[in-house]
This record gives C-alpha cells, structure tokens and sequence, in this order.
C-alpha cells in the first residue's frame, strides 16, 4: 500500500464539499468559530466511531452491506433534504443570535452518523486500503487515529475558511445560502449515483 495514496485519498474524501463541510462553513457564518468548532468536534467523534466500528465489525458489515447502505441512503437523503431546506432558508441578517444549537456538538455528531458520504468512505476504507495489508488491533487503531487527524484537518480548513470570508459571505447571505444548499443538494444526489 502507498501510504502517500492513502493519505491523498483520504484528505480529499474529507476535504471536498458535502454535508459536513457545508454545515461548517454555514455554522461559522451564522454563529460564528467558536459554535463551528463545536460542531466540529461533533462531527469529529462522530467519524471516529464511524471509523472505529468500520474497523471492528468489517468483516461483519461485508456480508450485509447492501442492505445497510440502502437503508442509510434513504435516511441520509431524508436528512440532507431537511438540512438543505435549513441552510435555504437561513437569514442572519435578521438576527445576530444563535441559530438554536445548530452549531452544537450533538448536531454535528448528528449529522456526521446519518451522512452517508462518511459512512460509506469508513465502510469502504477499510477492505480497500488497509485490511489488504494490515490486520490486527495495533495497525487497524493507528489508521483510524490518522485517518481522524486528516478529517480534523479538513474540517479546521472549513472553519477557517468560513471566518476567512464572513463579511463577504454575510453580505451575500441569500446568495451564499443558495450555493451551499445547491452544493448539498448535489451531495445528496451523488448518493444515488
């Protein structure tokens, strides 16, 4: 196995726009860094146990896997549809205040588990690029450790770039709503296809 490969991968798995993300980069702009880190650390310990049951229970999830990955997809979908509509529908320009624990780390832990994006990368992982290789307690806790470390950092990346531009994104609230809910719209159609 590349370790360079694996570590591309899953930077870019983890990097690139989908729910999470977009739940960062809206939570920072409504309520700022200290609620997106939260939501953050939330979606954090979320993919850890992702990882980490990923990791344990592999060889059990092969053999059922088609079903599971359905009926997330459908309880995913249902999800991300609701979370879409939220982000449309956010005005910040209306009130400073919180937006009632949406950047909380319940959410992100919330959205984190039911997202499919995650759970089939942690499922998929696993068989493709680490089990091939390494088996035992050790190797699988090391690849789970950095694999959370890439997530952290991709996630931070999104924090930052929502406090980055802010101003910019408060001014065009509506507009910037709009991109994110298209964005996540099309993560959520990219889990049928």
């Amino acid at each position: 196995m590349s370790v360079f490969s694996f570590i591309m991968y899953c930077f870019i798995v983890t990097v690139t726009p989908g729910t999470t993300n977009v739940c960062i980069l809206s939570t920072v702009q409504n309520d700022g860094i200290k609620a997106a880190m939260k939501f953050t650390y939330g979606s954090l310990v979320g993919f850890f146990l992702l990882l980490s049951c990923s990791a344990m229970l592999n060889a059990y999830f092969v053999q059922i896997i088609p079903t599971i990955i359905f009926y997330i997809k459908i309880i995913g979908t249902g999800y991300l549809l609701y979370v879409t509509y939220q982000i449309y529908k956010m005005d910040v320009s209306k009130s400073k205040e919180s937006s009632n624990g949406k950047g909380s780390f319940k959410r992100g832990l919330f959205i984190q588990l039911l997202n499919p994006k995650p759970v089939i990368f942690t499922l998929t992982l696993f068989p493709s690029f680490v089990l091939p290789y390494y088996n035992g307690f050790f190797p699988l806790s090391m690849t789970v450790l950095a694999v959370s470390s890439i997530c952290f950092t991709s996630f931070t990346l999104w924090v930052l770039f929502g406090a980055v531009f802010k101003e910019f994104l408060r001014k065009y609230n509506k507009q910037a709503n709009i991109v994110m809910a298209t964005f996540l719209l099309y993560a959520t159609g990219m889990i049928w296809f």
